[in-house]
């Protein structure tokens, strides 16, 4: 009886190898031959391109916006809106300086419009939102509908549609301004356009988007041109009250104290497809436990005070103190919980939206 010859596998390659002088070289040598090709061996790089746990390069921080809002006025004397076309200070996440990013992906920045004032219509492929801060009655108009702004609304500008801003009251307004700047960019998709004249035209009465899109009701023969939200002003005095009613009758969460967060009414994901906002209650010594996400976070105090409590990756502990109109940011995948002091109420920003439809978002909690 024969019996068949034995097939020999070479499993060298399956091993590591004794690296020696002369094997360093070689590779060294094969390294430098390839770099002609522009080729690069992955296996030199391979733990730094996919990594254990998400490196955020944001760091905590917080501004203080009595400190911040002197100097924003300031620039009301020093450049016109005209000239700016969006007068704007940048707030720049410490990590970031020079990138204008307020997180790892966003850009947030503080507007002033002044009495009288108009920032000229424009369009941009990239979607924003505004948060109100300070002062009353300045206008947004987006794609043909004027909205009067007031305190602790949040107004979405849809990409791509036109929109300009104008105040004609007596007192010098505010916001929050936060763009997917650095993810349309990553993606190369970015586009700017000017109108003509300094407004579009209004061919709409006021609140009809919310008449049309907020009630629960959607027109028969709606069909949604986009997968941002139709409604662009959610007003902070109805999005309050659902949180007081919420507050009334709803389980606290251990985590997040009564969280809401804004909706697209088409198709109930979130307002905007790459920033996701929400606001949320923290009652008085509320005992929040530590969380985590992957998803750099943004908050704005619009009421009340307390603090942030946050553990570092290198186990070093920061604390954020905030109050009214305070805007602070908790980089991406470190823990961290919110002690409010009295009764407070954050309005939250990030990039969970566009994490969520990538498959990439996590949360962890304890």
């Amino acid at each position: 009886m024969s019996t068949m010859p034995t097939k020999l596998i070479d499993t060298s390659h399956t091993k590591a190898r004794k690296v020696t002088p002369e094997t360093s070289q070689q590779r060294q040598d094969f390294y430098d031959r390839i770099d002609r090709l522009s080729l690069a061996p992955v296996w030199k790089v391979l733990k730094g391109l996919i990594l254990s746990e998400p490196a955020p390069v944001m760091v905590p921080h917080v501004w203080d916006f009595e400190e911040v809002k002197r100097y924003v006025l300031e620039s009301g004397g020093l450049v016109t809106a005209a000239e700016a076309e969006r007068r704007v200070l940048v707030l720049e996440n410490p990590a970031w300086r020079g990138k204008s990013q307020i997180t790892d992906v966003l850009f947030g920045g503080l507007q002033l419009i002044m009495p009288g004032e108009i920032a000229p219509a424009h369009r941009h492929s990239q979607s924003a939102l505004r948060y109100i801060l300070d002062g009353e009655g300045a206008y947004t108009a987006v794609q043909g509908e004027k909205t009067h702004m007031k305190p602790g609304d949040f107004i979405i500008t849809p990409p791509w549609t036109w929109h300009d801003h104008g105040n004609e009251t007596d007192r010098p307004m505010i916001w929050l301004d936060v763009l997917d700047l650095s993810i349309v960019a990553h993606f190369r998709g970015q586009f700017r356009e000017e109108w003509s004249e300094e407004r579009f035209p209004v061919t709409r009465p006021e609140g009809d988007a919310l008449a049309r899109y907020g009630s629960g009701l959607m027109p028969i023969e709606f069909k949604a041109s986009g997968i941002t939200s139709p409604i662009f002003n959610y007003p902070y005095e109805r999005t309050r009250d659902a949180l007081y009613r919420l507050s009334r009758s709803g389980e606290i969460d251990p985590h997040h104290g009564y969280k809401l967060r804004y909706v697209n009414p088409v198709d109930g994901g979130w307002a905007m497809p790459t920033i996701a906002t929400w606001m949320q209650w923290l009652p008085k010594g509320f005992p929040s436990r530590n969380w985590q996400c992957t998803d750099g976070l943004g908050f704005v105090c619009k009421e009340g005070n307390g603090e942030t409590r946050i553990t570092g990756a290198d186990g070093k502990d920061v604390v954020l103190r905030w109050k009214a109109n305070d805007v602070f940011v908790v980089p991406g995948w470190v823990k961290h919980a919110h002690h409010p002091t009295d009764d407070s109420i954050l309005f939250g920003f990030s990039d969970r939206s566009a994490q969520e439809k990538l498959g990439l978002w996590r949360e962890r909690k304890q």
